[in-house]
């Protein structure tokens, strides 16, 4: 019971003189009788003087509370409130209002956001401290009424996709409330569509005997109902059982079509034949349309792909997802990252995105069913690349443009493109040209139409370089043609008569566009940024903006996003034959290459060394001769590493291909970018495309006989299988690396490979391997005088000193690890060495010093951008509390490891499954605890692990404890 006027906190008084205050507050104006208020402050046995003291705690009031707040009528007391605001219950209970009018009208979003406003004013228990049966009652109303708030808004998470999140409150809110079966509920569901089915069917089978029991009864119908459901695998149940109005404004809708060109001409019948497809499928609800455009590049697939779709966006009303599959790439967009970025379009949060393609796949079409959203699939490979990426649900439909027909995709709408017929190409120039300048001279635009074979994007490159030219007739680009008869050939001829049309465009570029053109085609990765296009043409910034803004203006270049331009995959290739014809010499090419790789290496150990200051590291790096950027601090230079992820691992892998002139400096300096840049495979992020950089740059400095590169590639291949907890190919990369380490005398791979097999032995229980290993590590590191890996090796000798017993050196380790940590003013390392304290806190049963630990490094992991370590100090911090005794906060924070998604692999993921169900077991929810232990048997028993054993003994044991 509080009171504040502006910032200031006033004083209540006396117990007895706050719960005056209370009965009045929660009157809401209305008068108290003092025989009401005496009976609600001592109820039956009252003071002698009851009545004169209430008047000396009015009296007290008066003084505190602003003039004539306070009021005596009808020998009782009123206060009178300004506004409901002046209460927190009265703001809560307007937003609960809000919240259940936003609901009504379909928005869950909202409605959603205002309860968890709501239940944030809540600061522990209602009117704490204040005495008598009034406040007693009113404490217990105030919390069924929280319950009731938070069952509300745990609904609305599970309606609008949170489900994952949802599991870990509801878990511990059913231990606190083991008789609510709406908890128990919600739980099922959210354990079921988190795709948990045995867990949910659990929480019933514990459910019914708790219920019988205790109370003798059988769950109430709705929760049998839902059991039944589970078990049938019913589809309705993937998604929230009211689904959104089309217009709630709550919803997220994506709207990602690419804008449509204004002047649009012609295909007129293929308009009206797919907008008449995609509209009779919306409208009647029926099994999902699809067509799939094919036809040669540049024959204006994707304009028509996307004025159609613009065309239909009102018969899809949930939205519009796009992507580019780049299926003319050699490495064309995987489904499964494909995927992950429509999941999180339609508002699915990260932690809630599975890690498998099938889940991803699954969770998708779950996601759209009730919805009507049109998918825009463009440039794809082929009918394989497709099919994972359709809705599959009623009301939504798919557009495909492909360079080949998907004759492969079953129940496709199939169109082939051609080229445009004559009078729809002289329309098309005349849009962009002029009616006046046409008029004037038909038969010679009819000539340049004919010359650029009728392609659209021929048509469209040529008008605008006549567009953009007012002293030119269209005479004169007729002539331009006619006089390049080869290029006239190669425009009759299939897919040359794209390449002839570029070549059009590219002959009026200045030279120095010319040169930026084919020199930034070279660049693999789906784009590039600025500062890396300058370092590729050797420019300043501003003088390579100018030029890019250029090419984007010529239709060869796009502008991604602002300060980020990418390729049309066809004028990529045509750049890149440009480059091989037109630089010269020809090694310029291998030198833009070159700078590029340097400029992302000189960056990304630039940003290792601000994350890890005293980092050996960097010091071990290839040498570069083009400089990197430079950050303000660590959060920026962060945030250009996860930017540029994409095409910086992009431009290791080509690297890996890249004919090398010189020795095998290439290779080196990709395998040290890799290095630098192991945030993005520790993280969490990217892992899947550096665990691809990193075995080609293995095999590739296998093949050139390189043990430097090749020991350093093996080494980032060992952290990659040790993340994801792959233990035996994570120790056979280390092994090697260590004797190519020796062979290349390289102190890198030295140092952190007994490091790392110190690690896999300590998981594989192999203790004294580890041990021997650990002590290597650091001995080299002390060599090497890198403080930072002495350090990390420290607090992992920690970790092996716990399993052998030895706590007091555990404990001593871990703290010279932090104290080194400290020393060096590292926040991120600093986590881990509390990571490791905390667990050796733990197994010594200081458990309050173990939590603060653990909390403490938790708040730095997140801070940084850690999902994995979060999930792994969920995990400690949950086997810290169920040692504490504490079951229902170990559950939370397992639930927690597992939402997170980046507790990383499968095996890490049934450790988690341990502990939650020894947590589960110690609150009586046995058979949930038996589902975890059964799932995690399955992983155990896949990988081989030496875990297997425990769980089937927690398995097979009567009590199971």
């Amino acid at each position: 019971m509080r009171a504040w006027r502006g910032a200031e906190a006033l004083p209540s008084g006396t117990p007895q003189q706050r719960a005056l205050l209370a009965v009045l507050l929660l009157r809401e104006g209305r008068t108290a009788t003092a025989p009401e208020l005496i009976d609600a402050i001592w109820g039956e046995d009252p003071p002698q003087q009851a009545l004169a003291t209430i008047r000396t705690y009015a009296s007290r009031l008066r003084k505190v509370l602003d003039p004539g707040m306070l009021v005596s009528e009808s020998g009782g007391y009123a206060i009178r409130l300004r506004s409901t605001a002046t209460l927190d219950l009265g703001v809560a209970r307007g937003l609960a209002a809000e919240a259940e009018a936003a609901r009504g009208a379909g928005d869950r979003g909202l409605a959603r956001t205002l309860l968890a406003r709501a239940l944030g004013l809540w600061d522990g228990e209602p009117l704490a401290g204040v005495p008598g049966p009034h406040a007693e009652t009113e404490r217990t109303r105030l919390a069924e009424w929280r319950l009731q708030l938070l069952e509300a808004r745990l609904d609305l998470d599970l309606e609008v996709g949170h489900h994952a999140g949802a599991v870990s409150e509801l878990t511990a809110l059913t231990a606190a409330h083991p008789l609510r079966e709406r908890l128990r509920e919600l739980l099922m569901l959210a354990l079921y569509r988190s795709g948990r089915q045995a867990e949910a069917l659990a929480v019933y089978a514990d459910t019914r005997r708790l219920l019988s029991g205790e109370l003798g009864v059988d769950p109430r119908p709705e929760l049998s109902a839902l059991q039944q459901r589970i078990l049938n695998a019913d589809a309705d149940l993937a998604r929230a059982e009211d689904p959104v109005p089309a217009a709630a404004a709550g919803r997220t809708r994506p709207a990602q079509l690419p804008a449509t060109v204004s002047d649009f001409t012609g295909r007129s019948s293929f308009v009206d034949e797919l907008g008449g497809i995609l509209s009779r499928s919306a409208e009647a609800g029926r099994v999902m349309a699809v067509s799939a455009l094919a036809g040669i590049g540049g024959v204006g697939k994707t304009t028509l792909a996307v004025h159609v779709a613009h065309t239909a966006r009102p018969h899809f009303p949930d939205g519009q997802l796009y992507v580019d599959l780049q299926g003319t790439e050699a490495r064309p967009a995987e489904p499964e990252a494909v995927l992950g970025s429509f999941l999180r379009a339609l508002g699915t949060p990260d932690s809630a995105i599975p890690d498998s393609p099938a889940e991803r796949a699954a969770l998708y079409r779950s996601t759209l069913d009730g919805r009507r959203v049109l998918v825009l699939l463009d440039n794809a490979r082929d009918a394989a690349q497709v099919r994972p990426l359709l809705p599959g649900t009623a009301g939504c439909a798919a557009l495909v443009t492909s360079r080949v027909r998907m004759a492969g995709l079953a129940g496709a709408h199939l169109v082939d493109l051609d080229v445009m017929s004559p009078e729809e190409a002289l329309q098309l120039f005349t849009c962009i040209v002029g009616a006046e300048r046409v008029g004037a001279e038909r038969q010679a635009a009819l000539d340049v139409v004919g010359a650029c074979g009728f392609l659209p994007l021929a048509i469209r490159i040529a008008a605008s370089r006549l567009a953009a030219r007012r002293t030119w007739t269209v005479s004169v680009l007729a002539a331009k043609l006619a006089d390049e008869r080869r290029r006239l050939d190669e425009l009759q001829a299939g897919d040359l008569a794209v390449k002839a049309t570029f070549e059009l465009g590219y002959g009026q570029l200045e030279p120095a566009q010319q040169r930026a053109f084919r020199l930034l085609g070279l660049a693999d990765g789906p784009d590039v940024s600025l500062s890396a296009a300058a370092a590729v043409l050797d420019l300043a910034e501003h003088d390579t903006e100018d030029l890019l803004e250029a090419l984007v203006d010529c239709s060869l270049l796009e502008s991604a996003a602002p300060g980020r331009y990418r390729f049309h995959d066809l004028v990529r290739l045509y750049a890149r034959a440009c480059a091989e014809r037109d630089e010269h010499p020809p090694a310029g090419r291998d030198a833009a290459l070159d700078r590029l790789l340097d400029f992302y290496l000189a960056t990304a150990s630039g940003v290792y060394a601000m994350e890890r200051p005293g980092d050996r590291l960097p010091a071990h790096l290839s040498d570069t001769c083009y400089p990197g950027l430079s950050f303000a601090g660590p959060r920026a230079a962060l945030d250009w590493l996860y930017a540029e992820a994409d095409p910086l691992l992009a431009c290791v892998r080509q690297a890996s291909v890249r004919p090398d002139r010189d020795g095998t400096r290439v290779l080196r300096r990709a395998v040290d970018l890799l290095w630098a840049a192991k945030d993005l495979a520790e993280s969490g992020a990217n892992s899947k495309q550096y665990e691809s950089a990193a075995m080609a740059l293995r095999d590739a400095a296998r093949a050139a006989k390189d043990p430097r590169a090749e020991g350093r590639a093996r080494t980032t291949l060992t952290m990659v299988h040790l993340f994801t907890g792959r233990f035996t190919e994570a120790d056979d990369e280390a092994r090697q690396a260590t004797a190519l380490a020796r062979e290349a005398a390289d102190p890198l791979p030295s140092c952190w490979a007994p490091n790392d097999r110190g690690i896999i032995a300590l998981y594989q229980g192999r203790h004294a391997d580890g041990e021997r290993y650990l002590l290597e590590a650091i001995e080299n590191f002390r060599a090497d005088g890198n403080n930072i890996g002495e350090a990390s090796a420290l607090c992992n000798l920690s970790r092996i000193h716990v399993e052998l017993g030895r706590l007091t050196s555990a404990i001593d380790l871990a703290r010279q690890g932090i104290a080194i940590y400290d020393r060096m003013g590292l926040t991120l390392r600093l986590a881990n060495g509390r990571y490791a304290l905390g667990i050796a806190l733990t197994q010594a049963g200081r458990l309050g010093e173990a939590l603060d630990q653990l909390a403490e490094a938790l708040s730095l992991f997140h801070e940084n951008r850690q999902p994995l370590w979060e999930g792994v100090t969920h995990f400690r911090l949950a086997e810290a509390h169920l040692a504490a005794r504490r079951p229902t906060l170990a559950a939370s924070h397992a639930e927690q490891a597992i939402a997170l998604r980046g507790i990383g692999g499968e095996w890490r993921r049934a450790t988690v499954l341990m502990v939650l169900g020894r947590a589960l077991l110690r609150l009586g929810q046995t058979d949930r605890a038996r589902a975890c232990w059964r799932d995690a048997e399955s992983v155990f028993e896949q990988l081989g692990s030496a875990e297997l054993a425990e769980v089937r003994a927690l398995l097979a044991s009567e009590i199971a404890a």
